[in-house]
């Protein structure tokens, strides 16, 4: 299994002179991310040999670690490593930044070594070779006890490297749980962007949708928003209304669920918002759902000339309209009195197919959306890391109690940004052609969640075991119909 490495972290090479540390960093990682003491006295003085040299490279050295760590930067610290002060300051600028620290160690036998002290251009003097021998002796037991993240010793030069995104780290022992005690998870795909301008927007959602219902999706969702996000790009890209991008998605897919995570209660007015969910429920079979929420993107509403209500307003039209959809899609016309609104007549003609067509509250607000989710939801959509997740149903199991409700009945979603590609190498070409200008590969791989298939199998089990039973995929970098069948693996993983 390969050495895992979170995405960002400061890596202490420990090793004797000659024991392959920087032929192993040379293969591994890049040459901006190694900060050699050698090369560095080569920079200050007159070559890679000069110890005359060695407190200006090493004065530079910290400085240079301290602006990469600063910009939470993979950063590779190429010295032998053997000195108890400079390890201890290692770790403490890494906590200062809040970074992870490990030590990657390099055994070394005696004869080995004078052998590759032989073969140097300028061999060291034997007897430096053995004080560091007896000096990485002393150490090297002790490593473990130092404060390090993690110590991984190398035996051998071709050791490889996984550096992956910090939920990743632990995948593999949650990837063996879910291959030999397998758990069910749903997966959605999220719409959320439409490159290509628009004589290429229609095909390029198709290409999408119906690549997600053959790679084992349950489910497609769109955004309600006018004008793109600041969060995916800018006010001026394309855009589509999500009420007629799902009847285009309901006459093009054929088994998976259609919903809105999430329309905006100050986007519409109730009824209309009813009458559109009842209009698609029929069109697509009894595949909607309709996802709910209070709305956010103050910038949108002035933008398009209407009233954006205070935040208690905004709980309150949720309430609102949550009790009148359901007005709406029962028996009769019924007339609806509520806290911000007023329907006459609540009736929509024909009825959905599905005899309760499911609402999804948005939001993961303790106090008060998880009440509305308790009182009114049969789903939630909820955000974070499985620490996260198990306290927000905890919170969710109280207000389900308060109100006598079995939390069982509510299906819980969850909004995870990911990005497969089938191996290292492939996700690696696209990491590099996905980071923005000011980005490494590394940290588009921790903003884009991405992964091989057994890095995401591994963090999609912890999310299960923490109670998520339906799994929501933002597109982000997930552009064309081989981005969404290279999750094929992974949800054929949980069905």
């Amino acid at each position: 299994m390969p050495l895992r490495l979170p995405a960002s972290c400061l890596v202490v090479l420990v090793g004797a002179s000659g024991s392959g540390k920087t032929t192993w960093a040379e293969g591994t990682f890049t040459a901006n991310q190694i900060v050699s003491s050698d090369r560095l006295r080569a920079v200050v003085g007159v070559g890679e040999d000069d110890q005359a040299a060695g407190t200006d490279a090493f004065a530079l050295l910290d400085q240079i670690v301290d602006m990469r760590l600063g910009r939470r930067l993979l950063t590779v610290i190429d010295t032998i490593g053997l000195d108890d002060d400079r390890r201890a300051r290692y770790r403490e600028v890494a906590a200062r930044h809040g970074l992870p620290c490990h030590a990657v160690v390099f055994p070394l036998g005696p004869a080995a070594a004078k052998e590759r002290n032989a073969a140097r251009e300028r061999p060291l003097k034997q007897r430096v070779i053995d004080a560091q021998l007896r000096r990485f002796r002393q150490v090297a037991p002790g490593l473990d006890a130092e404060g390090f993240a993690a110590v991984h010793v190398i035996d051998d030069d071709s050791t490889a490297v996984a550096v992956v995104a910090p939920a990743l780290l632990d995948a593999p022992v949650a990837t063996a749980r879910q291959r030999h005690q397998p758990l069910g998870l749903r997966f959605g795909l999220q719409l959320s962007s439409f490159p290509g301008g628009a004589p290429a927007i229609a095909r390029n959602v198709t290409g999408l949708a119906v690549a997600a219902e053959r790679a084992g999706f349950s489910s497609v969702w769109v955004m309600d928003h006018f004008r793109q996000i600041p969060q995916v790009g800018r006010a001026w890209d394309d855009m589509l209304e999500p009420t007629t991008t799902l009847a285009f998605l309901a006459a093009v897919t054929e088994r998976v669920t259609l919903g809105t995570l999430v329309a905006s209660v100050v986007n519409r007015h109730p009824a209309m918002l009813g009458k559109a969910f009842a209009t698609l429920d029929v069109l697509c079979g009894g595949r909607a759902v309709c996802g709910l929420g209070i709305g956010w993107f103050q910038q949108e509403a002035a933008a398009y000339g209407y009233r954006f209500p205070p935040v208690a307003e905004r709980y309150a039209m949720l309430e609102d309209t949550v009790e009148v959809l359901r007005a709406m899609w029962g028996p009769g016309s019924p007339s609806f009195q509520g806290r911000t609104i007023s329907v006459p007549e609540a009736m929509a003609y024909p009825r959905p197919i599905q005899p309760r067509l499911p609402i999804l509250i948005g939001g993961c607000g303790e106090r008060t959306t998880l009440r509305l989710v308790a009182r009114h939801a049969d789903l939630c959509n909820l955000r974070g890391d499985p620490e996260a997740v198990a306290a927000k149903l905890t919170a969710l199991d109280r207000h389900c109690a308060a109100v006598g409700r079995d939390r069982a009945e509510i299906e819980v979603t969850h909004l995870s940004t990911a990005f497969a590609a089938p191996d290292r190498s492939t996700l690696a070409d696209r990491l590099s052609a996905a980071r923005s200008r000011n980005e490494s590969a590394e940290q588009a791989a921790v903003r884009l969640g991405a992964g091989i298939p057994e890095d995401l199998i591994g963090r999609f089990r912890l999310l299960s075991e923490a109670g998520v039973q339906h799994l929501i995929i933002p597109v982000a970098a997930i552009t064309t119909p081989e981005d969404v069948t290279a999750f094929a693996e992974v949800t054929a993983a949980f069905s």
